[in-house]
């Protein structure tokens, strides 16, 4: 039997609502992601460059392994990242 989620009954999830998809990230310098992100998990520690869905592009260093980072993300770049293991979330 499918999971009911009763939250959607009586709501529009906004920004503020958990995910409730996500996908693992291959990183690439040339495609966006199919979704903007509402967060990144980051499985492997290193640096993640990625571009914000309104600001550009930024490199977040030294994140740690198992770090969620609450950003609007459109591209993981593959060249100036290092970090592993990454799940877009939306």
């Amino acid at each position: 039997m499918a999971a009911t989620d009763n939250t959607m009954s009586w709501c529009q999830p906004g920004l503020d609502s958990p995910a409730s998809s996500g996908v693992a990230v291959t990183p690439d310098n040339s495609n966006d992601l199919a979704y903007v992100t509402r967060g990144v998990y980051v499985g492997g520690s290193g640096d993640l460059k990625v571009d914000l869905a309104a600001s550009g592009t930024v490199t977040f260093t030294a994140v740690q392994a198992g770090t969620l980072l609450p950003v609007r993300a459109k591209r993981v770049y593959a060249t100036g990242t290092t970090a592993t293991l990454i799940i877009a979330l939306w």
